[in-house]
Order: structure tokens, then C-alpha cells, then sequence
């Protein structure tokens, strides 16, 4: 997605938006994204190992956007971040 202008460079966007934004921000700008189409795309590779930032359950993340199977907590990582210690999660109170 480099050179997309939905996803511009950490200084067009500072530490709170866009791309390079945690939490619930990365979440929803993630979801958002060229009209919706990021959050439903596979992760190259199968996607990432985690854990659940909820409730600790392991899980694979195989979509930009997706959930934990064990308790629904939305988590998501930027397409321009290419490991497992970018994935965002948007909190107890945020649900698909």
C-alpha cells in the first residue's frame, strides 16, 4: 500500500492517525481503508500468530481486521507493518 494516499507516512499523519495510529484509531482507520476493501484482505503467509490483547487466547490473524475466536475482541495490523508486534487491538467496549 505504499504511496496510497489513504495511507500517507507517519509525519503526514502523526502518532494518532492513519497507518502508523494504535489502538482503536489503527483499528478503525484499518477498517475504513479504500472504502472497506483492506479489512477483509488475507495477510500474506497465512497471517500472524498472536494473542488475544482481551483475553490472552491464541489466535491467527489472517485478515488486515479480524477477531478472536475465543472472545470476538476486533484486533487489526496496517498493511505497511510487517510483523506481529504491530497488531492493534480496539478495546472491550469496540466490536464488529
Amino acid at each position: 500500500m505504499s504511496g496510497c494516499s489513504s495511507c500517507g507516512s507517519a509525519d503526514k499523519y502523526g502518532p494518532q492517525e492513519g497507518p502508523f495510529s494504535t489502538g482503536r484509531e489503527l483499528v478503525e482507520f484499518v477498517y475504513n481503508a479504500h472504502g472497506g476493501a483492506v479489512r477483509d484482505k488475507l495477510i500474506d503467509g497465512g497471517g500472524y500468530e498472536t494473542k488475544c490483547q482481551e483475553c490472552n487466547a491464541a489466535f491467527i490473524l489472517t485478515t488486515f481486521v479480524g477477531t478472536c475466536s475465543e472472545c470476538g475482541a476486533v484486533h487489526a495490523i496496517a498493511p505497511v507493518h510487517k510483523s506481529a508486534e504491530h497488531i492493534q487491538y480496539a478495546g472491550k467496549d469496540f466490536r464488529l
